[in-house]
């Protein structure tokens, strides 16, 4: 901070003087005030650093704490530790150290060859040189006397400001602005979240129609698609499942659920409709997993009761009218943007880019593909991180949930069973392998189709590269497959059989990923280059193999290990219910042989 010499602090400084001395300004005064303002500054940044240094190094111990201060461990002083070595290296060979990475980093954010610029520590006793003694010694005499001043008790105040505390004056706007903000709130928030929803989706309505001004909304003159009533129907489907979705979203969460997912598959034939088959194949399999999930999420909700009275409040109605007015405006706007940019060319289109160079650059037809696993990799390898993160959190935090004690009671179905009927419906909570009675034919189709669905993901993720696939849709079915084990046989029963390790999963996965971005480092090229090998096996005969496959095949491992840690994480919750009612099952049985051992 004070600009010592052989420091890096003193480079930045020298540089920054020197920035001032050759500025250039219509006004006279400003190139001669700009130096000397920089050199007090200086000063200054002198006078607060000796400050921090003595006061923590050499000043009197601290008598008013909790607790007794003591040396940190070793792994504690390591970062402090490396960062002062950084700071003396760099200070003293700026060349060598920083000099190559501050090129290449420079050269990437101008786009171009980087200005003149110089990184030695001496470069004669030039001007920003003075300046920078000036500031080491004003800065020492001006601490050595402000110390001894305050030491005297000369000041009441703070030297040179007055009555201008920075600390009351930083505290007062503080109290100032968190007084203003909680007016504000009061005026125009709620505590409640319907209100705070329609605010924020009225403000993004009235934003995007002021944006339009007086100009209205037009139609590109973009060729049109010719119209298909087959597909006019499909959407017609699709929209309606969505009005009922929205209609039973509140005391029929399944029914609702099943709506939506019609209208993903809505969305799936639309991707085929349009020639987009990799879409529409990672579209079928994300729906289905975010269906499962969702069925998993939904079975720890308190059930809703419906107590809503036969006749509504005239308020209550015009609260919904405005919603639904509000909503309908909002979605027929979104459509009509949509469709007023789709109706638009794009003559700067990065498309052709990748359409181009995907088979001779990236050594693949599958355009989609290529650009996750070579283009565009070092995205998908940020967001496979995210991914396994986020899994890794979910699971950490259930680990601690316990789910409300109505969700974990045995379904109606269940419960209202006569006792004299005959039936092969068993309640799960009482037995390890949830496939019995009417379950057993389901779970034995399922069963059957655990390697039949490795096989195909197999088959996706080696045709990724040319073909519709890839290792995201292989690691979504592979997980599909082994969650119907868990749906129809329960997860003691999978765990007890499969010894699955998700979290390793998630790990190799990930280093897979990264050690084939380091491998092109090795080889001189930068990181995460694909390159294609061509390789003759006997009875196959010649085989395409990128080093993006090893890339694709981390992206597989982490996709299973963290979809399947997540549902199963929440489908672990179930366990805490079978335990329960194990617990109440075994009481009850013991109680007539206790009661017989004390009379």
């Amino acid at each position: 901070m004070a600009g010592v010499p052989l420091m890096n602090g003193f480079l930045s400084k020298e540089m920054f003087f020197a920035e001032t001395v050759d500025f250039m300004s219509p006004q006279p005064w400003v190139e001669d005030a700009l130096p000397i303002a920089a050199t007090v500054a200086g000063m200054f940044a002198v006078v607060y650093s000796l400050r921090f240094t003595v006061d923590i190094f050499f000043g009197p111990l601290a008598t008013d704490l909790p607790r007794k201060p003591h040396e940190p461990v070793r792994w504690m002083r390591l970062p402090v530790e490396l960062l002062v070595v950084a700071c003396l290296v760099v200070g003293m060979a700026p060349n060598w150290s920083v000099g190559p990475v501050l090129e290449m980093a420079a050269q990437a954010v101008l786009n171009g060859p980087t200005p003149h610029y110089s990184l030695a520590v001496w470069h004669g006793l030039n001007k920003p040189m003075v300046m920078s003694l000036v500031a080491l010694a004003g800065g020492f005499a001006l601490y050595l006397w402000l110390g001894r001043a305050m030491e005297a008790g000369r000041f009441k105040k703070p030297p040179f400001i007055g009555g201008l505390d920075g600390q009351r004056l930083f505290q007062g706007a503080l109290v100032w602005l968190d007084g203003a903000v909680r007016r504000a709130l009061r005026l125009a928030s709620s505590q409640r979240l319907q209100p705070q929803m329609f605010l924020l989706v009225f403000a993004a309505v009235a934003v995007a129609a002021a944006s339009l001004g007086g100009n209205g909304i037009n139609w590109g003159d973009r060729e049109r698609v010719p119209g298909s009533v087959l597909f006019a129907l499909l959407w017609t489907a699709g929209g309606l499942c969505a009005l009922t979705a929205a209609a039973q979203a509140k005391f029929h969460r399944l029914a609702a659920l099943i709506l939506v997912g019609s209208v993903g598959l809505m969305v799936c034939l639309t991707f085929m409709w349009f020639s987009a088959p990799d879409l529409a194949l990672t579209q079928i399999a994300v729906e289905v997993v975010t269906t499962i999930l969702f069925l998993l999420g939904l079975r720890w909700l308190p059930k809703r009761l419906d107590t809503e009275p036969a006749r509504l409040g005239l308020r209550v109605r015009v609260r919904r009218a405005r919603d639904l007015v509000l909503s309908v405006v909002t979605g027929g706007g979104m459509a009509l943007l949509a469709y007023a940019m789709m109706t638009r060319p794009a003559p700067q289109s990065i498309s052709p880019f990748f359409i181009d160079r995907a088979l001779p650059e990236g050594g693949g037809a599958n355009v989609v593909n290529v650009m996750l696993v070579d283009f565009r990799a070092f995205d998908t390898i940020g967001e496979i991180t995210v991914l396994g993160i986020v899994a890794l959190t979910v699971y950490a935090l259930l680990r601690r949930f316990r789910p409300p004690r109505e969700s974990v009671q045995a379904p109606e179905q269940q419960r209202v069973i006569p006792a004299d009927l005959n039936t092969d419906l068993i309640n799960p909570r009482t037995a390890k392998d949830s496939a019995l009675g009417y379950m057993q034919v389901p779970a034995t189709l399922v069963r059957l189709l655990l390697p039949i669905a490795g096989v195909v993901a197999a088959y996706i993720f080696m045709r990724g590269h040319n073909e519709p696939g890839g290792g995201f849709v292989a690691g979504l079915v592979l997980s599909i497959a082994l969650l119907a084990q868990y749906m129809v046989a329960g997860t003691q029963w999978v765990e007890a059989r499969f010894q699955l390790q998700v979290i390793r999963w998630i790990g190799v996965g990930w280093l897979l990923a990264l050690a084939t971005g380091l491998g092109s480092l090795w080889f001189g090229y930068p990181f995460l280059t694909t390159h294609a090998m061509h390789v003759t096996l006997p009875l196959v005969g010649e085989v395409h193999v990128p080093s993006a496959t090893f890339f694709d095949a981390g992206v597989f491992a982490v996709v299973v290990g963290a979809t399947l840690l997540i549902l199963t994480a929440l489908a672990h919750q179930s366990l805490r219910a079978h335990r329960t009612a194990l617990k109440k099952a075994a009481a009850h049985a013991a109680a007539p042989q206790g009661e017989g051992k004390q009379d």
